[in-house]
């Protein structure tokens, strides 16, 4: 039972822009956010600024976590017509994610520098009191 995405137009969702009925396009991809405004952690006015519009460019702009792109996909409603779409910069979807990997160097050092820091003292403190 295949669900197939419903496909807009950006024209259809110029209007679309009310607290009432707030839509944003990212990635080609439509989003319904009426029922996120009240959740939006930065606050409603900045999904109704860009309602009816293309948030692309200020969704990347403000470094979305993984949570939060996974949370997104409970309120996607469809996509935009092909002809409508914009190329993505890379030529292919997305890799979201901001979450770095971290480096197999800092895993130990981030520990192993106030250990020796907290050795040192406590030799100074005993050579210098006993």
């Amino acid at each position: 039972m295949e669900q197939q995405m419903k496909l807009f137009t950006r024209e259809e969702l110029k209007c679309r822009n009310s607290r009432e009925d707030a839509i944003l396009i990212i990635h080609n991809g439509v989003y319904d956010v009426t029922k996120f405004l009240d959740e939006h952690p930065g606050g409603e006015e900045v999904l109704l600024e860009k309602a009816g519009q293309d948030a692309t460019e200020p969704f990347e702009d403000v470094s979305h976590s993984s949570d939060a792109r996974a949370l997104m996909k409970q309120y996607k409603i469809g996509e935009l017509v092909e002809a409508d779409r914009t190329p993505s910069k890379t030529g292919f979807a997305p890799q979201w994610s901001n979450d770095t990997p971290q480096e197999q160097g800092n895993a130990w050092t981030s520990w192993v520098l106030p250990l020796a820091l907290a050795l040192a003292a406590t030799i100074l403190y005993r050579y210098l009191f006993a």
